[in-house]
């Protein structure tokens, strides 16, 4: 017995990424830690990619993949630079919050 494939309409695909954007949206808007607003950042990138792949699947295009893997590959070089600022920051500081960052002097 053959399983019954199962085929995801580009529409929920696309849905999905509107959801995940407007929550990274969200959390850089009302969020004040510099970590939360980092990690609503990459949600948001990630929607990006989640949207290139379903059009690429819906149009039967590789070219899609290829350029979300060169996305990821920077995002995972964007992740290990701010990451490392943030913990600079917060050693020299002892907080992440941005308000209390927005007065950072010499």
């Amino acid at each position: 017995m053959e399983p019954i494939p199962v085929f995801v309409p580009t529409e929920l695909y696309l849905a999905l990424a509107v959801v995940l954007f407007v929550m990274g949206a969200l959390g850089v808007v009302i969020r004040r830690s510099a970590i939360l607003i980092f990690m609503s950042i990459e949600l948001m990138l990630n929607a990006g990619n989640l949207a290139i792949v379903a059009f690429a699947r819906h149009w039967g295009q590789v070219g899609g993949q290829v350029l979300v893997f060169f996305v990821m590959t920077v995002a995972a070089a964007e992740v290990a630079v701010g990451l490392a600022l943030i913990v600079t920051i917060f050693r020299s500081r002892r907080s992440i919050n941005v308000d209390e960052l927005h007065q950072m002097e010499g």
